[in-house]
C-alpha cells in the first residue's frame, strides 16, 4: 500500500495540518522549532514498526490537555490515506469476502485511545456473493461482520512506519565478547548499552557477512585452544598450532574480502572522495581502518570527520533494514545529513531516491542542500501560524505568507543553488514560464527516456521564471557565462505570445530559433502547455476537482479542439466550483504520477511523435 496523503489534528504544537500530499519522497522543509518532528511523530504513531507508544500527557496540545484527555476515544490525531496496491486488493479481498475495485483508496484514522477508524469506499461493502433472495436478516448481520473483518484486514496491511532520529555512529574500536552479548540481547554489568550503536554494529556485520563468534573463535591463541581441550593450562601441540595458523589465516582472509566488499559498494554512494576500508582483528578486538587517494595513511574511523562516521552508520542501517525488519515499511527521518558537507547533502539525497524504490521516505531538513530542486514539487513548507501552531503549506512562492518566508528560504536557496550548479557544469538550461510547466515536462521527458525514445545529449534543466514577465531576467542570469542564450519553452496564449514578440525584438533578435511556442506541438491555436497533453493522462486530476458537481462532468462538455485550461475555468465558474490557487499545480502533480505509470504502449502514437519532436528541438 501506498500513502498518498496525511493530516496531522491535536497533536503537540499540530492543530490541524490539512492534508500534506506525498510522493515516493517528500521533504518537509522548516526552520527549527517550526513542527516538522511533530509531523513525522504522529504519522510514526499510526502504525509503527517499533516503540511508538501513544503518550496522552505528551502527545496532546498542552492548551487543550484538560479538556481532551477525557476524551482519548473521540480525539483522533492523525489520518492519512492509502492507495491498495493489487497484491493487498487480493489478500483483503479474500480475507473479508469484499468486492474490491480497481485503484481502491482507504483513509485510516487513529484516536488517542489507540482504535482505529477506516473510511471506505461503498464499493469495498459488496460482497463477494450477491444473491437478492438471501438478503435477510442473517445476510445483513454477515455484512456487518464482514464490514469489521473488511477493516482488520486494510490494518493488517499497512505498511509500518520506521522513524529515525538518530542513527548511532559506529564504535570502531569494537570489543567482541561484548558485542556478542549485546546482539543477543544481553546487558553487561558495569558497561552502558547504547541501543542505537548496538543496531548499526548488527548490520555492519549483517552487511559484510560476517559474525562476531566467528571472528572470535577464528582468533583464538593456540594456549586457549589447548586449554580448552583438557581443561588446564597447558602447552599446545603442533596440531593445534598449526590450527590456531590456519584459522587466523582464514579469518584474515575474510576480513580481506568483507573489506573490499565495503569498499567498492560505499564508492557508489559516497562522492566526496575514493574511500579504502580495512577491517582489523586483534584477539577480542575488532577496528576498521580508513584511508583515501589523498590521504594514503590509514587511521581509525572515529579520527575521521563526523560526517563519514555518520554516513556510514546510515548507509550501513537503511541498505540492510529496508531490506529485512522494515521491508515495505514507510521511513520518516528526522533532521537526517546535518553534520554532512554540503556536497554530502547532496549526495544524501540522491541516496534517498534509491532507497525509495523499495521504500516511501519523508523527510525533515532546515538544509537547502537536501533539497532537490529537480523535484521541487515534492517540498512541503512547515512554519508556525499566527495562532502558534505547526502549519503545512505546498505554495512555495516567496512573499505568499510572511509567516512561512523564513521557512521557505531553503526551497529558494535550492533553486539558487540548481542555477549555480548548472552554470558550472553546463547543462542544457530551457527557461519556462512557471512549475507546472516544469513539472509536466521533467514528467515527459523521464517517460521518453524511460522507454527508449530520446537520448539527450546533456542534462536538460527546466527553470521556471515565475510567469512570462520573469524570462528576461532568468535568461540573463544563465547567459552570464555564455553567449548563447537558452531555450525558452512559452505557452501560446495572449500573454505568451505578446512576451515572444518582445523577446524576437529584443534578446532573441538574432537567436529567435531558440523560442519555442507551444502551437507549433498543440493541434490548436492559443495553446498552453496543457494542451500538448491528451486528456485521458489529466482526467483523473481534472474529476478530482470537481467531485461535488453532480449529474454532469467535466468530459461531457470538453471541446478537444480548444485549449483545456479556459474550458476548466468556465466549467468551474458555471457550476459554481471555485479553483484552488495552485489548481494548475495540483493537476501537473496528478499527469506527473499518472505518467510515471504509464507503458509506452498505453500513450498514442501520435502524443509520443510530438513530446518526441518538442524535446529534439531542444537537444542541442
Amino acid at each position: 500500500m501506498q500513502l498518498l496523503r496525511y493530516k496531522v489534528e491535536n497533536f503537540r504544537s499540530v492543530e490541524d495540518s490539512g492534508w500534506i500530499e506525498c510522493d515516493n519522497v517528500t521533504t518537509l522543509v522548516g526552520i527549527n522549532e517550526a513542527g516538522k518532528s511533530n509531523l513525522l511523530l504522529a504519522l510514526w504513531k499510526l502504525n509503527p514498526a517499533r516503540e511508538g507508544k501513544i503518550d496522552i500527557l505528551h502527545d496532546m496540545p498542552v492548551s487543550s490537555l484538560s479538556t481532551l484527555r477525557g476524551r482519548a476515544n473521540e480525539i483522533k490525531f492523525i489520518s492519512a490515506e492509502f492507495s491498495i496496491d493489487a497484491n493487498s486488493a487480493e489478500e483483503i479481498s479474500s480475507i473479508a469476502n469484499v468486492k474490491i475495485g480497481t485503484n481502491p483508496t482507504v483513509i485510516v484514522s487513529r484516536y488517542y485511545d489507540g482504535h482505529y477508524d477506516i473510511e471506505f469506499s461503498d464499493e469495498m461493502l459488496e460482497p463477494l456473493t450477491q444473491n437478492v433472495e438471501e438478503l435477510t436478516s442473517e445476510t445483513t448481520e454477515k455484512m456487518a461482520v464482514d464490514k469489521t473483518k473488511l477493516q482488520d484486514a486494510i490494518i493488517s496491511k499497512l505498511p509500518k512506519f520506521v522513524y529515525y532520529s538518530n542513527y548511532g555512529n559506529l564504535s570502531t574500536k569494537i570489543y567482541l565478547p561484548n558485542v556478542v552479548k549485546w546482539l543477543k540481547g544481553q546487558t553487561i554489568q558495569g558497561v552502558d548499552t547504547n541501543e542505537d550503536q548496538v543496531r548499526t554494529l548488527r548490520v555492519l556485520f549483517d552487511f559484510v557477512n560476517l559474525k562476531p563468534e566467528e571472528i572470535l573463535e577464528l582468533g583464538k591463541d593456540p594456549k586457549i585452544i589447548a586449554s580448552e581441550r583438557c581443561g588446564r593450562i597447558t602447552t599446545p601441540t603442533e596440531s593445534e598450532i598449526k590450527q590456531a595458523e590456519d584459522d587466523k589465516e582464514k579469518r584474515s582472509i575474510l576480513l580481506q574480502s568483507a573489506s573490499k566488499d565495503l569498499t567498492i559498494k560505499f564508492r557508489d554512494w559516497w562522492k566526496q572522495g575514493e574511500y579504502r576500508f580495512r577491517f582489523e582483528a586483534d584477539g577480542d578486538y575488532f577496528r576498521i581502518w580508513v584511508a583515501d587517494s589523498i590521504r594514503p595513511d590509514e587511521v581509525g574511523l572515529e579520527l575521521r570527520s563526523t560526517g563519514l562516521q555518520w554516513f556510514i552508520s546510515f548507509y550501513l542501517i537503511f541498505l540492510v533494514e529496508s531490506q529485512e525488519n522494515h521491508k515495505n515499511a514507510i521511513l520518516l527521518l528526522d533532521e537526517a545529513g546535518l553534520t554532512l558537507h554540503p556536497l554530502a547533502q547532496k549526495d544524501l539525497a540522491r541516496f534517498f531516491d534509491n532507497l525509495a524504490e523499495n521504500n516511501q521516505i519523508i523527510n525533515t531538513t532546515h538544509s537547502p542542500f537536501i533539497v532537490d530542486p529537480t523535484n521541487i514539487d515534492r517540498c512541503r513548507v512547515v512554519y508556525i501560524d499566527k495562532s502558534g501552531h505547526t502549519a503545512v503549506s505546498s505554495n512555495l512562492r516567496q512573499g505568499s505568507d510572511s509567516l512561512n518566508e523564513k521557512s521557505i528560504y531553503a526551497v529558494h536557496a535550492a533553486l539558487g543553488l540548481s542555477v549555480s550548479d548548472i552554470l558550472l557544469q553546463g547543462c542544457q538550461n530551457v527557461v519556462v514560464e512557471g512549475p507546472t510547466d516544469q513539472f509536466y515536462l521533467n514528467a515527459i521527458k523521464s517517460f521518453l527516456i524511460r522507454e527508449k525514445l530520446f537520448t539527450p545529449k546533456q542534462e536538460i534543466v527546466f527553470i521556471p521564471s515565475g510567469g512570462v514577465k520573469g524570462v528576461p531576467g532568468v535568461v540573463s542570469i544563465l547567459c552570464g557565462k555564455n553567449e548563447q542564450l537558452p531555450y525558452v519553452i512559452i505557452d501560446s496564449d495572449k500573454s505568451g505570445k505578446d512576451a515572444i514578440q518582445k523577446l524576437k525584438a529584443g534578446l532573441y533578435r538574432e537567436q529567435s530559433e531558440r523560442i519555442i511556442e507551444v502551437d507549433n506541438f498543440a493541434d490548436m491555436s492559443n495553446s498552453e502547455i496543457e494542451d500538448i497533453i491528451p486528456f485521458s493522462l489529466i482526467s483523473r486530476g481534472i474529476n478530482r476537482m470537481f467531485l461535488d458537481v453532480e449529474d454532469v462532468s467535466f468530459e461531457d462538455e470538453y471541446d478537444l479542439t480548444k485549449p483545456i485550461i479556459p474550458q476548466i475555468e468556465n466549467f468551474a465558474a458555471k457550476y459554481n466550483k471555485p479553483l484552488t490557487s495552485r489548481w494548475k499545480v495540483d493537476l501537473a502533480k496528478s499527469f506527473k504520477q499518472v505518467l510515471k505509470n504509464k507503458k509506452a504502449i498505453d500513450v498514442e502514437d501520435a502524443t509520443k511523435t510530438k513530446w518526441t519532436k518538442l524535446f529534439e528541438a531542444i537537444n542541442q
